[in-house]
């Protein structure tokens, strides 16, 4: 078994990670991750530790259902990226944001992995808070129709 996780690429972690996202299995989802996985969310703070990660999807769960489409993924021997886009839409009102009413959404997205023994031991997420907001808040001055 140990031999088949070293034969595991940074890229192939990526796509299951991004696999289970897909099929909302979050368990096979946090098996990718470290125990003491360090967390980078986007326009917020660091958490450490799956415990953390596996409280943070079920929030996610629980206000956003979405998809990840148009993946490309980038690998440089433990670290690699994915740029994406998120499909989604917002169906529980989430803490200081915009009251959610399931409105749809489309924005691009990146995230970035470093792998330490088979799994994913950091996972920073990078999209543009500003314009997530404006896609859920028609009449916002930057809502271009």
């Amino acid at each position: 078994m140990h031999d088949k996780m070293k034969s595991v690429t940074t890229g192939d972690l990526i796509r299951a990670y991004f696999d289970a996202f897909n099929r909302n299995d979050p368990e096979a989802l946090l098996a990718t991750l470290a125990d003491d996985v360090v967390h980078d969310i986007n326009e917020g703070g660091v958490e450490v530790g799956v415990d953390a990660f596996r409280r943070f999807k079920a929030h996610m769960d629980t206000c956003y259902r979405e998809q990840i489409v148009d993946l490309v993924v980038f690998e440089n021997g433990n670290r690699g990226a994915a740029e994406f886009n998120v499909e989604g839409s917002y169906i529980q009102t989430d803490s200081g944001l915009p009251p959610a009413t399931g409105q749809r959404y489309f924005i691009p997205a990146t995230a970035f992995f470093t792998v330490e023994e088979g799994k994913f031991s950091r996972v920073t997420s990078y999209y543009n808070l500003r314009n997530w907001i404006a896609a859920v808040s028609p009449g916002s001055p930057d809502d271009v129709e």
